[in-house]
């Protein structure tokens, strides 16, 4: 008993010492239960779930080209019905080109850029969106294949009826793009890639055979296959432009618009300042002139690289066409990198649709007030039933 005697008078000396009692907290229990651990390992931060979002930056590749108040809905969902069906449209002519119009299914799930699905999906899933379209079957080698309905070919073969149908029309387009560009030649492989926005069979290229008034193919040293132009043609060196300026003179006038720079203090009315940029605006320059010759950034040059883009999108099915498309021909027809610039300088004319970095530039003449173009091509009319087609479920088509 002694010892706990002494344990005792020596344990609350020590408490009497102690500065947490001589300094008393306003928490009688804080000393008791006080530690000197640290307590740096306890989560103080926010969960993620409960943190705020923070907004990413913008930039061209999500930066939108209109302003909300500018958007043209009609002609941005259009850019939405592409992108939706962009599987079904490379789908249809990767698959076209197979032997047998068919393709091993292993193989496909491979080929998302050729196919236009994300890399990383399964290609099962983008099948069955359009089962109208695309069937998969078992083959003899025991592997799963796919390739198009019964339906689908039928309706291939109502294409191809509408290509032979319209071949004069294409060859005509071919003819003044060629007259456009400079030299008078294209490499076949960029008419090839844009054959969609023109409305070219895949077989172009074995047609251009049936045309040697036309076309003549050149073998480049690096083996690269141009097409040149053999003879001008001066019935086909019309404008869209210029067709429509003897149909209606006004109408033409107010098609694009180059603004005179002058002071404030001229003071100058509507009709005045109107009439001044009038001046600037004629004589327009026929895209089928000579357009290296001209001071690259002189108020000639501007307008005949305006007017070239105008005659290119009237070349095109759907009178629009994508960046890609306008890069493709960029040196062909003696474009720059500021064109983007340039068409937003022409609202009148052009509307440019989608991002910054991804856009599309309509001629808004070309469609109604519902976002529809007043003249229908045979193949934009075939297109617009293949869209219908691909979004009916089976047992829908009757």
């Amino acid at each position: 008993m002694a010892w706990r005697l002494f344990l005792s008078k020596s344990l609350s000396s020590k408490t009497l010492a102690s500065p947490l009692l001589q300094n008393p907290s306003p928490n009688p229990f804080f000393p008791l239960f006080s530690s000197h651990f640290s307590t740096s390992f306890l989560v103080t931060k926010t969960p993620k779930k409960h943190q705020k979002k923070r907004e990413k930056p913008e930039s061209p590749r999500t930066r939108l080209v209109q302003h909300l108040s500018t958007r043209i809905p009609q002609f941005e969902s259009l850019l939405e019905r592409d992108s939706y069906f962009r599987f079904l449209t490379k789908s249809k002519q990767f698959l076209s080109q197979q032997p047998e119009r068919i393709l091993r299914l292993d193989d496909a799930g491979k080929l998302h850029q050729e196919l236009g699905f994300p890399r990383g999906r399964k290609i099962h899933r983008f099948l069955q969106r359009h089962p109208l379209i695309f069937q998969t079957y078992r083959h003899a080698d025991n592997k799963l294949w796919v390739g198009f309905t019964d339906f689908m070919e039928e309706l291939l073969e109502e294409e191809k009826e509408i290509m032979d149908s319209v071949e004069s029309d294409r060859v005509n387009k071919v003819r003044k793009l060629l007259m456009m560009s400079k030299n008078k030649r294209i490499p076949l492989s960029k008419i090839h890639h844009c054959r969609l926005l023109l409305g070219i069979p895949d077989d172009f290229r074995d047609r251009v055979a049936k045309y040697p008034d036309y076309f003549r193919i050149v073998v480049e040293s690096d083996g690269k296959r141009v097409l040149e132009l053999v003879n001008w043609d001066p019935s086909l060196a019309v404008s869209q432009l210029e067709k429509e300026f003897m149909v209606n003179e006004e109408k033409a006038k107010r098609v694009f618009k180059f603004p005179i720079k002058h002071g404030k203090d001229l003071d100058l009315e509507v009709e005045d300042t109107r009439r001044l940029n009038l001046l600037n605006t004629l004589p327009l320059v026929s895209p089928y002139s000579d357009g290296e010759r001209l001071e690259l950034w002189s108020l000639e040059a501007e307008k005949y690289r305006v007017g070239i883009l105008h005659e290119f999108l009237s070349l095109t099915l759907e009178k629009r066409a994508s960046i890609h498309h306008i890069v493709e021909f960029k040196e062909e027809l003696c474009l720059t990198k500021h064109t983007y610039d340039m068409l937003k300088k022409q609202p009148r004319t052009f509307y440019l649709a989608g991002t910054e970095m991804n856009w599309a530039v309509f001629l808004k003449d070309a469609y109604d007030e519902n976002g529809s173009l007043i003249d229908k091509d045979s193949q934009v009319v075939f297109n617009e039933k293949l869209y219908k087609y691909a979004q009916m479920k089976e047992g829908e088509l009757h």
